[in-house]
């Protein structure tokens, strides 16, 4: 009976143990630096990193998060990758602040050993002169532990274009003969700045129309400085101008208020186009207050690059590049969403 007793309790003892280890949490530390709090795109962003990450917690594995706000401060940005090597992180999120100046922060990870994911702007490898070259990064490619998750910027310059040209005039309200237009650029720095200037206005002349750039101005983003700039373009510019460029949505929120503040009316007598598809843009659209937006897939990227992370932490072969498409947004498809 003893010896009977003493069999079963090593028993209970050798479960427990068991039930003790397969208890076991491992968590992993995850640094997410973004190159600016205020900016409306990334917000949604983040946000979403947050909740994607929580979805994929289970009893064994947990995911503990630290965000920072570079405040488009590239020393600052260096500094919270620096605390991020300190802080011992397991990978690293970077959404740069100067993509010109990515390799400083590329070198950081990597000389640490942490796996890199860049998200949302793309470095592009630069000449002698600090020129953009359309080229990939060599920081980047064949490099196991680096990737770089986005979506290609002159797709979204192309759909702004194209939504232009799905109008009843095809942009030319006035019926002159040509599109007369005002540019309200992102950062000039960031290359998906650089591509929507470009090849929303490409579009239109691969379609053989003439164009008129009345005037091109940096907003760098910012809804206030984007009415600032619309203000301004049509008071010199007035009912010449038939279309309002905006590299983002949060821009183009701005110069509504300032087409609305000057008695225009979009759809009529001026044409605005953004890109994101923020909420209050896609509802702006619906009620025929803008002509058009470009969803920038903030979930497919967030969750792109998430999974990538993960793929990082578990020692998996990863690719250099992943592309999630952006999806032209009119009237018909915001009401149907």
């Amino acid at each position: 009976m003893k010896k009977t007793l003493a069999i079963l309790m090593a028993l209970v003892m050798v479960l427990g143990a068991c039930t003790f280890a397969s208890a076991e949490v491992k968590t992993y530390k995850v640094g997410i630096s973004i190159y600016q709090y205020t900016d409306n795109f990334m917000t949604l962003y983040r946000n979403e990193i947050a909740a994607y990450f929580k979805t994929l917690e289970t009893d064994e594995v947990k995911y503990e998060l630290f965000f920072a706000d570079a405040k488009n401060d590239m020393a600052e940005q260096t500094n919270q990758m620096n605390n991020f090597v300190t802080q011992g992180m397991d990978v690293i999120i970077l959404n740069p602040v100067q993509t010109s100046s990515a390799d400083v922060l590329i070198d950081i990870a990597v000389g640490a050993g942490i796996p890199l994911v860049l998200i949302n702007r793309e470095p592009l490898a630069y000449d002698e002169n600090g020129n953009t070259l359309d080229e990939r990064y060599e920081g980047i490619l064949n490099n196991p532990q680096v990737c770089y998750v986005g979506a290609d910027a002159r797709q979204s310059g192309t759909y702004q274009g194209e939504l232009i040209l799905a109008t009843a005039n095809q942009g030319d309200i006035n019926g002159d003969g040509k599109i007369s237009y005002i540019m309200i650029q992102g950062d000039p720095e960031n290359i998906d700045a650089q591509y929507r200037t470009e090849f929303s206005v490409k579009a239109l002349t691969d379609a053989g129309k003439t164009v008129e750039c009345l005037d091109s101005q940096v907003g760098n983003w910012d809804q206030t400085k984007g009415q600032e700039l619309c203000a301004n373009a049509l008071t010199v510019h007035g009912y010449n101008v038939e279309v309002v460029f905006c590299n983002n949505d949060g821009m183009a929120m701005g110069a509504l208020t300032a087409i609305q503040t000057a008695g225009r009316i979009v759809g009529e007598d001026i044409y605005l186009v953004g890109v994101d598809a923020l909420p209050e843009a896609v509802e702006a659209i619906k009620l025929g207050d803008m002509t058009g937006t470009v969803l920038n897939d903030h979930i497919g990227q967030s969750h792109a690059a998430v999974d990538v992370a993960v793929q990082l932490l578990k020692g998996e072969e990863i690719q250099n590049y992943y592309w999630v498409n952006y999806v032209k947004v009119d009237k018909a498809y915001a009401e149907a969403q």
